[in-house]
């Protein structure tokens, strides 16, 4: 079977991304073939494309991990995915080895990431492993408003967050605090008010802090206006006038910058918890003994295990997530105008890349 398939590879770092026609068939044993509906574009593909971060899989390649399609082509055993609508996880675990078998997938080291082991979504179609494919419901999907690219940035956007969230323990009654209302860190504050926290938004971008304050922030601060002694203050005041506690604020930091990464470790207080979730290749100085001295504790985050995808599509579904102010859809043909735009300055939303099929 011969299909028009497309990608846009990237051949060397910076260089423009170039379009490829391939042909993505047939699937081995447990794959499948997605015609790709939509793609997120992630602070992660712009690291490996300008900030000089590796692959794993040699150049040239295809990036893009927040992929959502139709399966149109199947593997042996993978028969009944054939026709239907998914989403596709950002981080695939093998499933067998002896850390999945224990429930800690996120640090399989099999694991396979779109984009990055091997080709990923900006492109018309994908061959990915079958495991772990979130089935898309196109009837609840169209009852929510929505179509199958707007839930592509289900696949790292909505789901690595709301791992963090689950893993922090926040609820009813907790300060949580996101540094960077981007395209995770939008979802994050979403997440942590639908598990019951009273959210603290912080950013430089007033935009996004007026729009995220009306999905979910209690508390909205401008860090480019105020410096880290009067954002804790701040918070403080808000924490004393909500009748919340002064201690255990959970910290999300998802701007993936060096001066998020200093506020939110400035903000730490007693009993703590700071979840990392953006990245830079940047480094930071911080003095690791305040862990020690408020009885804090530092947690790193790496994606999602596919097992909890179908929850995440949930919360979207049932409208306790809105994906739809944060996300904007462009033409995958644009993809190199895209890279640069956001290389330049961080997009008011995400962008979820369509190609023409």
């Amino acid at each position: 079977m011969r299909i028009n398939a497309q990608r846009w590879l990237m051949t060397a770092r910076g260089e423009p991304l170039s379009r490829a026609e391939f042909n993505p068939l047939p699937p081995g044993a447990g794959e499948v073939v997605v015609a790709v509906a939509g793609c997120g574009v992630c602070h992660t593909d712009l690291g490996f494309f300008h900030n000089g971060v590796r692959t794993r899989h040699e150049l040239p390649l295809a990036l893009g991990h927040e992929v959502s399609g139709r399966v149109i082509a199947c593997g042996a055993g993978t028969e009944s995915w054939r026709d239907r609508s998914v989403i596709i996880p950002a981080v695939i675990p093998c499933g067998e080895c002896d850390w999945c078998q224990r429930g800690k997938p996120t640090i399989c080291p099999n694991q396979k990431m779109p984009g990055n082991d091997m080709h990923g979504g900006f492109g018309t179609h994908i061959l990915v492993p079958a495991r772990g494919l979130c089935p898309v419901d196109e009837t609840r999907l169209a009852n929510a408003g929505l179509s199958l690219p707007d839930v592509c940035v289900i696949a790292d956007a909505v789901t690595t967050p709301l791992q963090a969230v689950t893993r922090s323990g926040v609820g009813p009654g907790d300060i949580a605090i996101v540094i960077g209302i981007g395209g995770v860190g939008g979802f994050s504050a979403q997440i942590a008010h639908a598990f019951g926290a009273k959210v603290v938004a912080i950013d430089v971008n007033q935009g996004k802090l007026d729009r995220i304050s009306e999905h979910g922030a209690s508390l909205t601060l401008n860090s480019g206006r105020i410096g880290s002694r009067e954002l804790k203050q701040a918070i403080s005041a808000f924490a004393e006038q909500s009748g919340l506690r002064q201690t255990e604020w959970v910290i999300f930091e998802c701007s993936g910058t060096a001066a998020g990464q200093q506020t939110a470790f400035g903000l730490i207080t007693y009993g703590s918890t700071l979840c990392v979730v953006g990245f830079t290749m940047d480094r930071i100085e911080v003095r690791l003994s305040n862990l020690m001295a408020f009885d804090a504790r530092a947690v790193g985050n790496w994606g999602c295990p596919p097992g909890s995808y179908p929850a995440a599509l949930d919360l979207v579904l049932d409208g306790r997530i809105k994906l739809l102010p944060f996300i904007e859809r462009r033409p995958l043909d644009e993809i190199n105008r895209i890279f640069e735009e956001a290389h330049a300055q961080s997009p008011h939303r995400r962008i979820v890349l369509v190609p023409e099929l």
